[in-house]
């Protein structure tokens, strides 16, 4: 196996093993996940990195990790090691700042995910691999790699106005959009020999970004988020409300624990006194 091959290995290997104790707790993705106010009040900072190596369902790992090994071997071998790491960490960053930008003033919303980095080197093998096909399962029936990449673009537009949980989708684009960017200011000559598939991926993805930005409200109207979320509740309303609500709940299970001891706590109170003594030291 290359060297490159190897990369690719750890970073799948680090996606597991960080997402798994999160599976089965999702407390545990508290201190790791991106977190608009944990960002701009804490200034937590490592989030933009660490929230990339988390994910809500297994489903959504392995979507991620499948779609990560089935692109990176253009990349790596093209670009080579260094660049392929520089777009995967510059996809992920890149696409949280975007989030940070749309939300900005919602102190309430969170996302993990590593779709922003994988999305950056679906979109960066896409550009610089001419006609890249991939064939999935062992079927004989091989799909071009952009019109993979376009259906992971209309995907992320659905996600993003339907949405139940904080995946990040509407970062997803932005993600690839900087991997697609990267590839192309790396290796300029790419461009010429495979501008249709870049301009396939770019156009759709520029446009909904733009939206995303310039209307958001039209394009979330039926986003479980925006849907439900209030202009003028500020990220400084919502850091105090959630001191409060998480005062409250330590009271009660304190109570709880001085009338009945700790044996009568349910599982999810013990997590909830875990997580709480572990973020007030």
């Amino acid at each position: 196996m290359t060297e490159a091959g190897i990369i690719t290995l750890i970073l799948v290997f680090a996606n597991v093993l960080c997402s798994y104790p999160g599976l089965k707790n999702h407390f545990y993705y508290e201190h790791y996940a991106f977190k608009i106010e944990k960002i701009l009040i804490g200034k937590e900072y490592r989030r933009f990195v660490t929230s990339g190596f988390f994910h809500v369902s297994w489903i959504q790992l392995i979507v991620n990790m499948v779609s990560l090994c089935f692109f990176s071997g253009g990349v790596e071998l093209h670009l080579g090691v260094a660049k392929y790491l520089l777009i995967y960490f510059a996809s992920l960053v890149g696409g949280n700042l975007f989030s940070l930008l749309i939300h900005r003033k919602h102190g309430d919303y969170s996302a993990i995910g590593a779709t922003g980095a994988v999305n950056g080197i679906i979109f960066a093998s896409i550009a610089v691999v001419p006609g890249y096909e991939i064939g999935l399962f062992g079927i004989d029936f091989p799909i071009p790699g952009w019109f993979y990449g376009l259906l992971f673009v209309l995907f992320s537009i659905y996600a993003v106005n339907s949405k139940r949980e904080n995946i990040g989708h509407e970062s997803h684009l932005a993600g690839g959009l900087f991997g697609l960017l990267i590839a192309v200011l790396i290796q300029p000559a790419i461009f010429a020999h495979n501008y249709a598939a870049i301009f396939a991926l770019a156009l759709p993805s520029l446009f909904f970004i733009y939206m995303i930005i310039t209307k958001p409200r039209f394009l979330f109207i039926d986003n479980n988020f925006f849907s439900h979320h209030k202009d003028n509740y500020t990220i400084d309303h919502n850091y105090n409300s959630e001191k409060v609500d998480q005062q409250k709940e330590i009271d009660l299970i304190l109570e709880k624990i001085h009338q009945k001891g700790i044996g009568s706590l349910t599982k999810k109170e013990k997590e909830k006194l875990d997580y709480y003594s572990r973020i007030i030291q």
